[in-house]
C-alpha cells in the first residue's frame, strides 16, 4: 500500500498562508508580462474556470476580480523541500512528481499503517508548514492519484487492497492514465463511458482501438497497477510531465511551463545531490503521437536556468507554433552525484 500526497493548490496556498487577507478570495499565481500564463489558482478561482497554464488576459476576463500574486520560486522551494522532508520522514521511498506531489511507500502491506502514517503527515505539514495536503492510500500509483484528486483539498481517501476495481468503475473512463478526448470520443462510439465498461472490453475490440497498448490499458481499468515507487536516489534520470486540461497550441505557453518544471526537476536534483548531463523534452500531441528531442551539456548540471536553455532548444525542435499540445514533459538523465562544479573555460 501507497500513499499519494498532493498539497492543495501549492503556490496560492503559500501566498495565502503568508497573506491572510487574500482568504477566501479568487487569486492567481502568475508574471506581469504581456503573455504570462497562470501558474495556481486557488479554489475561489476555479469556478470561475481559471486553471493552471491558462493565458493570464483568459484568467482575468473569466473573473474580472481576480487578484494576480507574483510567483516567488524560491520561496515555494524552500517550502516544498520543508514538506518534502515530512513525506520522507518514517518512507522507505519517496518518488517525487513535482514541488507539490509525490508518492511515498512506508514498506507496510496492511492499509490501517498507511492510513495512519497518511493522517500523520497530513496534520504535521497542516500544524508545522501551515498549508493542507490531501492524500489517496492504495495498492497502487494510479488509483492512490486518482484517490487523492477525489478528496480535494484537504481530503484522504483510501481505497483498501481488493476493492480497486469497484471503485475505479464508475468512474469517466478518462480518469485512466493514456485515456484523452480522442479516446474517450472512440469509445463514447462504442458506448463505453465508464471505467468498468473498459474493463470489460474483450481483447480484438482493444487491439482495434489501441493496439498492442490496449491490454495495459485494461490492467489499469481493473485495479491491476504493480509499479514500485521509485526512490531518486537511485534513479538514472529524473522527470516531470504535465497533462493539460484543454490543449495548448502556442510556443510561448509552452515555454512558461517548460521553466517551471525546470526549476521544479532542478529542486529534485538538489534534494538527492545530483546532476545531470542529459537534457530532454518530451510532447503529446492532440492526436497522442509523441515527440521527444534531447541534447547533451558540456557540464553535469543543477542550474534552472541552464536546463531551461537546454529544454526549450529540444522544444524548438519538437514543436511547431499552432500544433496542439496536450501533454509536455522535462526530463534529466546521466545523473551524478553532486561534487565542486567545474567551471567551463569560455
Amino acid at each position: 500500500m501507497i500513499v499519494h500526497f498532493d498539497i492543495d493548490a501549492f503556490y496560492a496556498a503559500v501566498e495565502i498562508r503568508d497573506d491572510p487577507a487574500l482568504r477566501g478570495k479568487p487569486i492567481a499565481v502568475a508574471g506581469s508580462s504581456r503573455r504570462a500564463v497562470v501558474l495556481t489558482a486557488s479554489y475561489e478561482a476555479r469556478p470561475y474556470g481559471v486553471r493552471s497554464a491558462m493565458p493570464l488576459f483568459k484568467a482575468r476576463a473569466l473573473c474580472p476580480e481576480l487578484i494576480v500574486v507574483p510567483p516567488r520560486m524560491p520561496h515555494y522551494r524552500a517550502v516544498s523541500h520543508d514538506v518534502f522532508t515530512i513525506f520522507s520522514e518514517g518512507a522507505k521511498a519517496v518518488e517525487a512528481l513535482s514541488l507539490d506531489e509525490a508518492f511515498v511507500d512506508i514498506d507496510a502491506a496492511d492499509t490501517e499503517t498507511v492510513v495512519a502514517f497518511a493522517q500523520r503527515v497530513r496534520e504535521r505539514v497542516r500544524n508545522e508548514i501551515g498549508i493542507t495536503v490531501s492524500a489517496g492510500v492504495a495498492s497502487g500509483k494510479m488509483i492512490a492519484k486518482i484517490a487523492s484528486d477525489t478528496c480535494k483539498p484537504d481530503g484522504l481517501a483510501v481505497v483498501p487492497r481488493g476493492t480497486e476495481a469497484a471503485f475505479l468503475a464508475p468512474l469517466p473512463v478518462g480518469r485512466l492514465w493514456g485515456i484523452g478526448p480522442k479516446a474517450q470520443a472512440r469509445l463514447a462510439a462504442i458506448g463505453v463511458q465508464r471505467i468498468g465498461e473498459f474493463a470489460a472490453l474483450d481483447d480484438r475490440r482493444l487491439f482495434e482501438l489501441f493496439g498492442r497498448t490496449g491490454k495495459m490499458l485494461r490492467e489499469l481499468a481493473r485495479g491491476n497497477d504493480d509499479r514500485r515507487v521509485g526512490n531518486e536516489r537511485d534513479a538514472v534520470s529524473v522527470s516531470t510531465e504535465e497533462t493539460f486540461e484543454f490543449d495548448v497550441r502556442k510556443h510561448a505557453e509552452l515555454l512558461a511551463v517548460l521553466r517551471e518544471q525546470s526549476v521544479e526537476i532542478v529542486e529534485r536534483l538538489r534534494r538527492h545531490g545530483v546532476r545531470g548531463t542529459t537534457v530532454g523534452v518530451k510532447l503529446k500531441r492532440s492526436d497522442f503521437k509523441i515527440t521527444s528531442r534531447q541534447m547533451r551539456l558540456a557540464e553535469p548540471t543543477a542550474d534552472p536556468e541552464a536546463i531551461y536553455r537546454a529544454a526549450a532548444r529540444c522544444l524548438a525542435r519538437a514543436h511547431e507554433d499552432g500544433v496542439p499540445v496536450r501533454l509536455l514533459g522535462i526530463r534529466i538523465g546521466d545523473l551524478t552525484a553532486d561534487a565542486t562544479e567545474q567551471l567551463s573555460l569560455w
